[in-house]
């Protein structure tokens, strides 16, 4: 407004000026007059952009308050919009990852094959066997509830197939599963392929002595309970005890007192519900220990939630881990189980007490050796005695460091009580014989990484002296197992 007025003034003494002003001045005046008239110009124009902006930012407030998008709006606001949307995905990605932190998945799918040969004539489902088994875990971690750190565990599993079980176990074999991986539902029918909850449960790690300053906490004390694999707990071996990866017949995967003898009793599927309490000291970190104690639901009735609590299955472990052989390491464990009521081998049932060893030691950079003890001090079975020992050898002796060497021997004793009642071998138990000595086990398998997932295993069983029989043919078991793992 001012510089409108000033306008007006110039133009004003312009007309009278040059009455009285040199002709020089004059001319002066009319540039300035000039310059004025360039300046108001621009200013109108500067008026109209500030209008314009002014009403896009209006434009802009109006279009972010909406969270739609729309063809009229201006293009900063689609820009910011964009922007925004962009940022809040990443949030949501980076609440996700936060909310995924610690969880542990597994996933695998082990194929086998095998083929007997020494088995009498006519044995039912005798010849060549093929089977499969997935297994897939997820480990949940849960919120911290102040230092104690807890999380839920789930196993699921499905599989077709039982491989040469059957027949070995129809002819009273000690040793009746030479494929632990073999799995069915239930014993379904064979064309049903369900998967199963075979595992569901929950652990609290609590430090002690309670209410200490965690971070120097060198003690825990662990609590678990829900429906579990007791070897996960129990009878632990790192050079025998994964089926998928390395022996396959059960006398090596686990105790045969507590497997083959059934001493654990579990369900139709291989799992039962239990309590187990762990006290864990790592005030010397050469020499960590634990002692476990463990009560399982045990039985036809007791390890399917029926009658859980009639007559468990209690079991107690110390372990510790030595460093020996100039420092390699070992894991060593003694253990002792009670039922009061579990099955002998005659049908009857009674009071069964038993206890048993287990020990892993690398005795060089690629040589695990292990070793598996049982003795079943009160009851009787068909075998009151077990002794497993064996080897592992890495591959890195002969340039294939991913490959393995397996060699293992079991010696099952025949029981006094069994001894005494005489048995029975063949079809249908048609030929009686005077039992004695031990049934044997020999096996031997070769595991080959064609990648880091993938494994080929082909594997040899010897069976003599089956079911204690001195007369028994021995038994040649040839298979090959496949593995894929996550």
């Amino acid at each position: 407004m001012r510089l409108a007025k000033l306008t007006a003034a110039l133009l004003a003494a312009g007309l009278a000026w040059p009455a009285i002003a040199a002709p020089a001045d004059a001319a002066l005046l009319e540039k300035l007059a000039a310059r004025l008239e360039k300046l108001e110009a621009r200013n109108n124009e500067l008026e109209k952009e500030v209008r314009t902006l002014k009403g896009e930012s209006e434009q802009i407030a109006r279009g972010l308050d909406s969270e739609r998008l729309s063809q009229y709006e201006p293009e900063l606001t689609s820009r910011l919009k964009a922007a925004e949307k962009d940022v809040l995905n990443m949030k949501k990605g980076s609440k996700i990852a936060e909310s995924l932190d610690g969880i542990k998945a597994t996933a695998s799918l082990a194929t086998v094959a095998q083929r007997a040969s020494g088995l009498p004539q006519g044995t039912a489902d005798a010849g060549s066997q093929l089977n499969y088994r997935a297994d897939v875990t997820v480990e949940l971690p849960l919120k911290a509830i102040g230092d104690t750190e807890h999380k839920l565990f789930a196993h699921f599993r499905l599989g077709q197939g039982q491989g040469l079980n059957a027949p070995f176990s129809s002819l009273g074999h000690f040793a009746s599963a030479p494929n632990a991986v073999a799995f069915r539902a239930s014993g379904a029918n064979p064309d049903d392929s369900v998967a199963i909850l075979g595992q569901a449960w929950y652990q609290a790690a609590i430090p002690l002595p309670f209410g200490g300053f965690k971070p120097r906490s060198r003690e825990t004390l662990e609590l678990t309970f829900g429906k579990m694999d007791i070897f996960g707990f129990f009878d632990q071996n790192t050079a025998a005890g994964d089926e998928s990866k390395q022996f396959l017949n059960s006398v090596f995967v686990h105790n045969p007192l507590l497997d083959a003898g059934r001493e654990v009793g579990v369900d139709a599927n291989g799992f039962q519900p239990g309590f187990v309490a762990a006290y864990v000291d790592k005030t010397d970190k050469r020499q960590p220990w634990r002692v476990s104690l463990g009560f399982f639901g045990a039985g036809e009735r007791g390890a399917n939630y029926q009658r859980s609590l009639a007559s468990p299955l209690v079991i107690a472990q110390a372990e510790t881990q030595l460093r020996l052989f100039g420092g390699l390491s070992g894991n060593y464990r003694v253990y002792g189980w009670n039922r009061s009521q579990a099955g002998d081998f005659d049908g009857s049932t009674s009071k069964h007490t038993g206890i048993g060893a287990s020990a892993d030691q690398r005795v060089g950079d690629g040589i695990n050796v292990f070793a598996r003890y049982g003795k079943l001090v009160k009851g009787e079975l068909g075998f009151n005695q077990a002794l497993s020992v064996g080897a592992e050898f890495n591959g890195s002796y002969w340039g294939r460091g991913s490959d393995a060497i397996g060699v293992g021997g079991s010696w099952l004793q025949a029981g006094k009580g069994y001894r005494n009642a005489g048995g029975t071998a063949g079809l249908n138990g048609e030929i009686s014989f005077l039992p004695g000595g031990a049934e044997k086990v020999v096996e031997i398998f070769y595991r080959y990484r064609v990648s880091p997932q993938f494994e080929i295993t082909p594997d040899f069983q010897l069976i003599t002296r089956a079911g204690g029989n001195p007369g028994a043919s021995a038994v040649k078991v040839i298979g090959l197992r496949a593995n894929i793992a996550y």
